[in-house]
């Protein structure tokens, strides 16, 4: 005997059924001053796609000799992705990378095995008052890449594809979408996305990657026959033909998602990995600190000091 959905009138069927998986409302911390909203993980999703950690920093405001100071600190199995709204961002790596981090340019770090880095805002940053907005994502590796070579690549604005029409603008960050690609090759499938859409214009998201969610930055969207406003994270149902139309004020959105990963991932701290083994060995080697002949070593020109494990 067989069961027909259309026969029992509670269970929604063709477009009554929400498109709309899980929305997420982040969690604002204040880190010395400095706002931190973090969207991923959490209790409702540990990843969209590879995408393990969505932090959305500032808009913070720092007076002249004011600045962000995160010391050296340790990843592993893991890229990271900083996007930059407003301001900028001194990056230094256990690779010797010394580069600064500028608005609408990607800076990708491939930690691997393990990298090192810090992010302040010193020198020349310190010399005028600043605005700092912007974005860090983790993108958790699949297994095969856990213990690959750390490494670092710059993107600057110029090089990211750009579409533009019926009021949409929308620069590819990483990976693959509206038939375009970044030149840069990423562990996985996967897509990010920077999005502005004028009032009224509605988004198409990419219907060829398994997991698909949005980040509204600003204004407000409508998806599935429902607003949402900023700071919100939604995250779709696999397969379904989406599109989100901005408000009346017109929308900013980051569009992310890719193909889910072989399982769920441990997290610790800075550290990523498919095993709780792989978390204990890189713990171990940063409370170690040998820097010299250990798993870990310190940023070239930002060695006077570093953030210690927890301990717990």
């Amino acid at each position: 005997m067989s069961w027909n959905p259309i026969l029992d009138p509670s269970i929604p069927i063709g477009d009554a059924v929400d498109a709309i998986e899980t929305v997420i409302v982040p969690r604002a911390r204040d880190i010395g001053g400095f706002e931190v909203r973090r969207a991923l993980p959490s209790s409702q999703r540990q990843m969209v796609g590879p995408f393990i950690f969505f932090d959305q920093f500032g808009p913070s405001e720092f007076l002249t000799g004011e600045g962000m100071d995160v010391r050296p600190h340790p990843h592993i199995g893991l890229g990271t992705v900083t996007y930059i709204l407003k301001g900028r961002i001194h990056h230094r790596d256990s690779l010797g990378t010394d580069a600064w981090i500028e608005p609408g340019a990607v800076n990708w770090m491939m930690a691997g095995q393990g990298i090192t880095h810090s992010e302040r805002t010193d020198g020349v940053a310190r010399q005028a008052p600043m605005t700092l907005l912007g974005l860090q994502t983790w993108l958790a590796l699949p297994e095969a890449h856990e213990d690959d070579p750390a490494a670092f690549v710059h993107l600057s604005r110029e090089a990211l594809p750009e579409l533009e029409g019926e009021g949409k603008n929308v620069r590819l960050i990483l990976g693959s979408a509206w038939g375009e690609r970044v030149g840069l090759q990423m562990p996985s499938e996967m897509f990010y996305a920077d999005a502005r859409l004028a009032p009224g214009a509605a988004l198409p998201l990419p219907d060829d990657h398994e997991d698909r969610g949005v980040y509204i930055l600003d204004g407000e969207v409508s998806c599935a026959g429902q607003t949402f406003e900023a700071g919100r994270m939604l995250v779709f149902r696999p397969g379904d033909r989406i599109s989100v139309k901005a408000g009346a004020q017109g929308a900013r959105l980051m569009v992310l998602g890719g193909a889910t990963l072989e399982g769920p991932r441990h997290i610790w701290w800075n550290f990523v990995a498919s095993s709780r083994e792989r978390i204990d060995a890189a713990r171990e080697a940063w409370r170690a600190g040998d820097w010299m002949h250990g798993r870990f070593r310190l940023p070239p020109g930002d060695e006077a000091e570093h953030i210690p494990a927890p301990d717990r």
